[in-house]
């Protein structure tokens, strides 16, 4: 089993990059941000309470995120038997605490933080071109600058927490899609040998 976090700020990349993990590894990919979307869409419950935050910019609540993941994971066993990526979480250090409590009680754990680090000026302009091709309404000038300002206050500080636990890779995700994935890989290989 390998459990990756994929980490790094709105537009550098998580979701391209889980799809070539999800390939290579044969890993389940729960992306809370396509989770969150879905309910918002079907409007459900959740969906509602989880559009009054994502359409400002801000963080689901932890324990709502919690409950959202422990959902995914406990209705899919038989697709999360080789490992998870998760993408979109944690995003905070309680929300991380959280993960690993979460997975202890699985018997499993966090075997690795990919960490995409990309420069701002390339993540607002992967964002608008995104939200131009996908229609995403978060994905406008405002709401990336409020969600890159959470991300820095908030998500950064993960960084810290995951080097200190001796998971965190850093990959340069300012590269091409095909770089950034060699070199990701190059990094979990070494570590899974």
């Amino acid at each position: 089993m390998l459990n990756i976090v994929i980490f790094g700020a709105p537009g550098s990349g998580k979701g391209t990059q889980s799809e070539r993990l999800i390939d290579e590894y044969g890993l389940h990919h729960i992306s809370t941000g396509d989770v969150l979307r879905r309910h918002i869409a079907e409007g459900t419950e959740l969906g509602t309470v989880a559009n009054q935050y994502i359409s400002q910019g801000h963080l689901i609540p932890d324990d709502l995120m919690i409950s959202v993941l422990e959902d995914v994971l406990d209705s899919n066993p038989e697709l999360t038997a080789k490992g998870v990526i998760f993408d979109g979480f944690p995003r905070t250090i309680d929300q991380a605490k959280s993960l690993n409590t979460m997975l202890e009680k699985r018997g499993t754990k966090v075997h690795a933080v990919v960490g995409l680090e990309v420069n701002e000026d390339d993540l607002i302009k992967r964002l608008l071109q995104r939200g131009k091709e996908s229609g995403r309404s978060d994905d406008n000038l405002d709401t990336i600058r409020e969600r890159l300002n959470v991300y820095h206050n908030q998500t950064s500080p993960l960084r810290d927490f995951y080097v200190n636990e001796g998971k965190y890779h850093a990959i340069d995700g300012n590269s091409d899609v095909d770089h950034v994935f060699e070199s990701i890989k190059t990094s979990l290989d070494r570590k899974l040998a």
